[in-house]
C-alpha cells in the first residue's frame, strides 16, 4: 500500500486522484496555489465520499476520514521528502510538465509519475536525474468511477518503479494495462481519432451531436459517445492531445476547425456549461 501520495494539481484529475488513494488510507499532499480551485476541489471530495457512503461503499468513518487525509499546500517544494508515489496532474504541455516534474524529483519520491495522456514518457524525462524511478500513470475521468489506469513504461523506467506502478493500481481497485511508450500510448491514440472523426462529421453536418453519439452507443455498445465524452474530458485537453500527435502521427490527429473554433470562444465542455453539449 502506499502511505504517502502527492499529487500537483488541483484541477479535474488531481482531485479524483486525490480522492482515490486518501479512500483506500493513504495520506495524501495535494500541491495547488490557487485557493479557489482549492475551496472547489475540497467540495468535489467531500460530495464524492457522501455519494460513496450513500450507495454503501463506505461506512461514515471513512466518508468523515477521507477529506481528513488531504492536505493542501500551495508549493511543489512543500511536499514532504521521501514520498512513496509523487503523481503530477497539469495541463497538458510538455514544457509545463517537465518544469513541475523536475521540482517533484527534487523531493525525491520512490515513484514519480506523470498523469498525461499523450505526451510521450521519455519526452517528460529528459530532465530527471533518476529516470528509472519516472513511470506514466494514466487516469481516466471521473477517476473515483472508471476501472483502468494505463501503465507506460518509459524506456529508462526501472522494474521496482512499474511493480510498484502496479501495486498503487491494486490499492485503489481498478485494472492495470502496461503499455510501450509512444505519444497518445494506446487509449488516447484510439480515443482522441474516434473523437476527432465524430466532430469532422458533425462539421460536414453528417448527423446531430446526439444521433453521431447515439450511433457509437448503440451500435458499437460505447458506454458515453464519443463527443459527449469529449466535453466530459475537456475541449482544450483533446485540442493539446491532437496538436501534440499530430506532430508524430500526420493529418489524421489534424485538429478540426469546429473544435479549434470552440476552444478559442471558451466553450470547453462541461466544466464551462458548454461544448457540443449544453451541461
Amino acid at each position: 500500500m502506499m502511505q504517502t501520495v502527492g499529487v500537483v494539481g488541483a484541477g479535474t484529475m488531481g482531485v479524483g486522484i486525490a480522492y482515490v488513494f486518501a479512500a483506500t488510507g493513504s495520506e495524501v499532499t495535494v500541491v495547488e496555489p490557487d485557493r479557489e480551485r482549492i475551496r472547489l476541489a475540497r467540495k468535489t471530495i467531500q460530495e464524492q465520499a457522501a455519494i460513496a457512503y450513500q450507495r454503501g461503499k463506505l461506512d461514515g468513518a471513512a466518508m468523515s476520514s477521507i477529506a481528513e487525509r488531504v492536505r493542501w499546500v500551495s508549493a511543489t517544494d512543500d511536499l514532504p521528502a521521501g514520498l512513496e508515489l509523487a503523481v503530477e496532474a497539469v495541463p497538458e504541455r510538455a514544457d509545463l510538465k517537465r518544469d513541475v516534474l523536475a521540482r517533484m524529483e527534487s523531493r525525491e519520491p520512490v515513484v514519480l509519475a506523470t498523469n498525461t495522456s499523450g505526451i510521450g514518457i521519455g519526452e517528460l524525462a529528459a530532465g530527471l536525474r533518476w529516470p528509472g524511478a519516472f513511470v506514466g500513470l494514466h487516469f481516466f475521468n471521473p477517476v473515483w468511477s472508471m476501472p483502468l489506469v494505463e501503465i507506460v513504461r518509459g524506456r529508462q523506467t526501472g522494474d521496482v518503479a512499474l511493480s510498484r506502478a502496479g501495486i498503487a493500481v491494486a490499492q485503489i481497485g481498478k485494472e492495470k494495462i502496461i503499455v510501450a511508450d509512444a505519444p497518445g500510448f494506446a487509449t488516447s491514440r484510439l480515443g482522441v481519432v474516434i473523437g476527432l472523426e465524430a466532430m469532422r462529421m458533425l462539421e460536414d453536418g453528417v448527423a446531430s451531436a446526439e444521433d453521431i453519439d447515439r450511433a457509437m452507443e448503440l451500435g458499437y455498445r460505447h458506454p458515453m459517445g464519443p463527443l459527449r465524452l469529449s466535453d466530459l474530458v475537456g475541449l482544450d485537453v483533446r485540442l493539446d492531445i491532437a496538436t501534440h500527435l499530430v506532430k508524430t502521427y500526420g493529418s489524421r490527429f489534424e485538429p478540426p476547425a469546429i473544435l479549434v473554433d470552440k476552444v478559442a470562444a471558451g466553450d470547453l465542455g462541461r466544466k464551462t456549461g458548454r461544448g457540443f453539449y449544453t451541461w
